[in-house]
C-alpha cells in the first residue's frame, strides 16, 4: 500500500498566505517548483549520505559517474566534464583536484590538442563509482517506493522531462 500525501503541505500554506494576501495571483507555478526545490534539496541530503561511505559527496559522485558512464577507456575533456555537469571551470578544477589526490582519476595531456588535458577514471574508481551508485540509488528507490507505484514514478518523470525540455532550451 502507497503512503497517501498529507492534505496540507508547507507549500500549501506558502501559497495559501499568498492567497490571503494577493488573491489575484495564480500560485500554482510557486506549488509545483516549490515542492521540485524541497524534494532536491531533501533527497541530496539523502544521496550525500549514501555517497559518504564511499568518501565523496554528489559532486565528486558526478564527475566518476560521468566518465563511468562515457564508456571505456572512461576518458573525457575537462571542458566536457563541465558541460555535462553544468558547473563552472573552477567548481570542475577543484573536484578534480580532490578525485586525482584520491587516485580516483588522472589528468594526462591530451594527444590531439597541446594545451588540452583529458581525464580518465582509475581502475580504483570505476570500482567505487561502481559502489555507489547502487547506494545512491537505493536511497532513491527507498524515496519513491513508499510514495509512488512504478506506474506513477515512470509518470512522473516524463512530465518531469517535458517540463525540463521547455524551461532548460
Amino acid at each position: 500500500m502507497k503512503t497517501q500525501p498529507p492534505a496540507h503541505d508547507a507549500v500549501d500554506a506558502i501559497t495559501d498566505q499568498w492567497a490571503a494576501v494577493r488573491p489575484d495571483l495564480d500560485t500554482l507555478p510557486m506549488a509545483v517548483f516549490g515542492r521540485i526545490y524541497r524534494l532536491a534539496a531533501a533527497m541530496r541530503g539523502k544521496v550525500d549520505k549514501a555517497y559518504a561511505p564511499y568518501g565523496m559527496a554528489l559532486g565528486e559522485f558526478d564527475v566518476l559517474a560521468t566518465l563511468r558512464r562515457s564508456g571505456e577507456p572512461y576518458t573525457l575533456s575537462p571542458r566536457e566534464l563541465t558541460a555535462t555537469l553544468m558547473i563552472t571551470t573552477g567548481g570542475m578544477t577543484g573536484r578534480l583536484d580532490k578525485l586525482e589526490k584520491a587516485g580516483l582519476l588522472t589528468r594526462s595531456p591530451d594527444p590531439n590538442d597541446r594545451r588540452g588535458l583529458r581525464v580518465t577514471l582509475t581502475e580504483r574508481g570505476r570500482e567505487l563509482v561502481d559502489q555507489a551508485v547502487g547506494a545512491g540509488l537505493e536511497r532513491q528507490r527507498e524515496a519513491l517506493e513508499p510514495a509512488l507505484t512504478e506506474e506513477e514514478a515512470e509518470q512522473l518523470a516524463g512530465l518531469l522531462r517535458k517540463l525540463l525540455a521547455t524551461t532548460a532550451a
